[in-house]
């Protein structure tokens, strides 16, 4: 028997099962923003579609995560998410009509820009990770992801929009600058760009947590992924 979820629980996976509009709609965009990149890369490396193909069935696949309950058969007890997930792409791929049930892109779920990963996965193929991998890794950049467009917007709210600006130039650029460039170029001491970078990396953390929380559906299957996100000591 799949277990229910707890209802104080603000999983995505819960949500795109409510019977509540609203809801269903937050629930796919979460699950959609992280995990567009992860399929369309499977799609491609594991089933070896060509973009069109691989665009539209990943379409495809997150209209029917709503429309034919996909999480019904769902059990955090015996499989990660994504393993999960990567088990009803292979059920889609196999048991597709291309020319009967292709959809237009669209479709009611969100839109995804697959055009624009497009070149980065073809220059993936015949590389050294097997598919399986990349869509961890793909999962994993769609977490950061949707954790750092959060962490941005936060910071911007409460005025804290230097900090982010911090973060992004000496975590996420790829040159790194010195503590002591960025505090000339900011026009702060190097003593703040330190405690500045501890407080946001901190606070992204925090975020990541969230985030892997709402995709998620037990309190075990949160841990194991914190732990494969973040390491050991994540939570």
């Amino acid at each position: 028997m799949v277990r229910a979820f707890p209802p104080t629980r603000h999983s995505a996976v819960a949500a795109v099962r409510s019977a509540d509009t609203a809801q269903r709609a937050k629930g796919l965009a979460i699950l959609s923003a992280v995990y567009w990149r992860p399929v369309y890369t499977y799609l491609r490396l594991r089933w070896r579609k060509p973009h069109e193909e691989a665009a539209d069935l990943a379409q495809e696949f997150f209209t029917q995560v709503v429309q034919k309950d996909v999480f019904a058969r769902f059990d955090p007890s015996r499989a990660r998410l994504r393993t999960f997930l990567r088990t009803c792409i292979d059920g889609l791929v196999a048991n597709h009509d291309k020319a009967a049930s292709r959809q237009k892109r669209g479709g009611g779920s969100p839109h995804l820009d697959f055009d624009g990963a497009r070149e980065e996965i073809e220059g993936l193929e015949g590389g050294c990770h097997s598919p399986e991998v990349q869509f961890e890794k793909e999962w994993a950049r769609g977490v950061f992801g949707i954790a750092l467009r959060r962490l941005e917007q936060e910071c911007a709210s409460t005025g804290r929009s230097q900090n982010y600006a911090l973060l992004q130039r000496y975590d996420l650029d790829d040159e790194r600058p010195t503590y002591a460039e960025l505090a000339q170029r900011f026009g702060v001491p190097v003593t703040d760009v330190t405690n500045r970078l501890f407080r946001v990396r901190r606070e992204l953390r925090r975020i990541v947590l969230e985030v892997l929380r709402e995709l998620t559906a037990s309190e075990e299957e949160f841990r194991e992924e914190a732990r494969a996100l973040l390491g050991d000591g994540a939570v």
